[in-house]
């Protein structure tokens, strides 16, 4: 039976507008048209369903995307406000626009007690230095020190160059000149606190939980545009009684711009605990070693950068003071005069790993480019014994060398009667025929690997006029000064050296190893020094608990030797007669046990059994 084209009585009208997929008549009601209706009905509501679900899919996507950015963004602050510099106002100083003509002072303190009556050579005294800086200042003066301690007893009337000091920083609430003092927590002394409460802003960082080290950096940065960086802290001992170095640059915002961003690391590590994994953009070196900052330097042209350490405190392009020290020394052509108090290429001197980034590149200036190198080290009480034992390895090195040349000194300062020390020369610094380089940082493997420190390079053209004007000349004559003065020694062969009158009590540290057939090490050994107590019955040499003289007699015949072709750089000491020696463990400043770090990639290595 045909069911299309059914009409209603009404003349057959159809009444599909009312919804119905049929007529209205008494006929029967087409199966095809109701199927359609349902289906249609479905499909509506299945697509209705469809879109439903995807606009709640895309909401769950959206407010999981906008929880990750949130989180992101938290994250992202969290790192940052390690370091909080986002505030920091830098005057409107830019790498564009900042001073480049510069003017550069040596300052020096010398010991009343110290006279250096064959060369009449002297710089500006530190603290006249010091407060000139002060009155330069306008706006802010920042300081990183490692010590406070200007004020000293009433007994000690040197020390009132340090109390004048104090006095000023304390005057500069009055004048409307913000300070603020970066220190370790070791720093915390009444004077900061007096100072704090002269409106002054101090920050203290714990580089024992970050570096497992301390904090060495010494500097000052005045405004932005003026500084001074060198061996000095703020100890009334610095100012009076110690020999220290240091350099001031006035009017030179490019370079006091790159060093404030050193004190704003500092600054903004304030008890922190650990280190950002991300340094802020404003934390950025502006120059290093490979892009210097070209600079007149008292009207002569030169090149410059501010270097730092460890490598855990160095932003992206700041160069470490590692690589500072080595590229001064590749680039040295004729002569390398270094003034340090110690000089130890140890990682660790319980463990003697020995460190060779520094001593290798003075053993390849000295063999293969036959650079003149002299080394002037201060004699103490710190002074390790294995001190000697390396400048006698280095010397041994042109013992059969055509133009090789090394020699070494020890700065002896004057003993007082309570067994202390005065006159310490505290410099540290390197001069070459090209740059000089100015640090914070005792040459040990330790420091450059765990404490905080920073140093400047300044090079300049050997072809310039008026040397005697370029801070590399002056440098230069402050070291000779030094060198032919009377208060240095040289260490001689069969000849004790003593760095302190209490040498005598201090147990020789001693380490039990049989060194065996060794004795036929390289031909340049050298004795360092006799040895007293030997007990020939048991072939055996020891000195526990031993009192001796000086800390050279540690070595009780031992020949100290490099590997002939360098290639292990491991130091190698055996006996005379093949007798066993016994060697303990012996305490250095600062001994933090390395492992964990990358001792290959830091030039150590540590000794083999039947060494040190």
């Amino acid at each position: 039976m045909e069911l299309r084209g059914l009409r209603g009585p009404t003349g057959g009208q159809d009444l599909k507008g009312q919804g119905l997929g049929f007529s209205m008549g008494g006929a029967a009601l087409p199966a095809s048209s109701i199927i359609t209706a349902v289906q249609q009905q479905d499909y509506s509501a299945s697509v209705w369903l469809r879109r439903r679900e995807k606009l709640e899919h895309s909401q769950q996507k959206c407010i999981v995307i906008f929880a990750l950015v949130c989180c992101f963004a938290v994250l992202v602050a969290l790192i940052f406000s390690a370091v909080d510099v986002w505030g920091e106002d830098e005057d409107g100083i830019t790498e564009e626009n900042c001073s480049k003509e510069c003017r550069v002072v040596l300052v020096e303190n010398i010991p009343d007690d110290i006279s250096f009556l064959e060369n009449g050579t002297s710089h500006l005294p530190l603290s006249v230095g010091l407060c000139s800086l002060l009155d330069q200042a306008m706006r802010v003066v920042e300081i990183v020190s490692p010590l406070w301690l200007l004020n000293a007893s009433d007994s000690e009337p040197s020390s009132r160059q340090g109390g004048a000091l104090l006095s000023r920083l304390q005057g500069l609430k009055a004048r409307g000149i913000q300070l603020k003092i970066a220190s370790g927590l070791s720093g915390n002394s009444t004077e900061l606190w007096t100072l704090a409460t002269h409106n002054a802003e101090v920050h203290y960082l714990n580089t024992t939980a970050l570096t497992k080290g301390h904090l060495n950096s010494s500097f000052w940065v005045v405004d932005r545009r003026h500084f001074y960086l060198g061996s000095a802290s703020m100890d009334w001992r610095s100012l009076a009684t110690r020999k220290e170095l240091g350099v001031m640059m006035y009017n030179c915002s490019c370079l006091a711009l790159d060093l404030h961003r050193v004190f704003a690391l500092y600054w903004g590590l304030q008890y922190k605990d650990f280190i950002p994994s991300f340094w802020s953009k404003r934390l950025f070196a502006l120059f290093n070693k490979d892009a210097p900052l070209e600079l007149t330097l008292n009207h002569t042209k030169a090149q410059a950068y501010v270097s730092s350490s460890p490598d855990v405190f160095l932003p992206s392009d700041r160069t470490s003071d590692l690589e500072a020290i080595s590229r001064v020394i590749q680039e040295a052509q004729r002569f390398i005069y270094i003034s340090i108090i110690d000089y130890l290429p140890l990682l660790n001197s319980s463990s003697h790993r020995y460190w060779s980034r520094i001593d290798g590149l003075i053993r390849e200036a000295l063999i293969l480019r036959k650079v003149r190198v002299r080394l002037l080290i201060s004699c103490w009480e710190n002074t390790h014994p294995l001190t000697f034992n390396f400048i006698w390895s280095l010397r041994s090195l042109c013992m059969e060398q055509a133009n090789c040349s090394l020699e070494a000194k020890f700065f002896l300062p004057r003993a007082l009667s309570d067994g202390g020390l005065q006159g310490i020369n505290h410099n540290r610094f390197m001069v070459t025929d090209r740059a000089i380089y100015l640090g914070n940082l005792d040459w040990v493997g330790n420091d450059f690997t765990f404490n905080a420190g920073a140093g400047l390079v300044v090079s300049q053209p050997e072809g310039t006029e008026e040397r005697n004007s370029t801070v590399v000349e002056q440098l230069k004559a402050a070291f000779e000064r030094d060198w032919f003065s009377r208060y240095t020694r040289s260490l001689q062969a069969n000849k004790s050296l003593v760095c302190n009158k209490h040498q005598t009590s201090m147990p020789v540290p001693v380490k039990s190893s049989h060194l065996g057939n060794r004795a036929d090490t390289t031909a340049h050994n050298i004795q360092p020094a006799p040895i007293r107590n030997r007990h020939k019955s048991s072939g055996q040499a020891s000195i526990t608990g031993k009192h001796y003289r000086n800390r050279q007699d540690i070595a009780d015949g031992l020949l100290l030797s490099i590997d002939s072709h360098q290639k292990t750089g491991q130091v190698k000491i055996s006996h005379r007669g093949n007798k066993q020696v016994q060697t303990k463990g012996d305490n250095h400043k600062n001994p933090v046990d390395a492992q964990g770090q990358s001792a290959e990639s830091s030039g150590s290595r540590e000794l083999p059994n039947g060494l040190l």
